[in-house]
């Protein structure tokens, strides 16, 4: 019985040192990350306001709409 209960710290002990270790991992590279501006899209959403024609623009326009008459239309049963 002694052995069992030894067998079963052990593995808890190493299931905890592992889950911290990845969390760390994923911690640093998170940090990492930032710090390098990897998150930082602003540019992109700028240009995809700046160069929308207005063809682009009436047809997600339409697309909203159809979504709206959609769910006016949709019973459930």
């Amino acid at each position: 019985m002694e052995e069992r209960v030894t067998m079963d710290n052990w593995v808890i002990a190493m299931m905890l040192g592992v889950s911290i270790f990845l969390g760390a991992t994923g911690l640093i590279a998170f940090m990492w990350a930032v710090k390098n501006g990897q998150f930082d899209d602003e540019e992109k959403f700028l240009n995809a306001a700046k160069y929308d024609g207005e063809d682009e623009l009436n047809d997600a326009l339409k697309q909203e709409q159809k979504r709206e008459e959609l769910k006016k239309k949709y019973k459930p049963e």
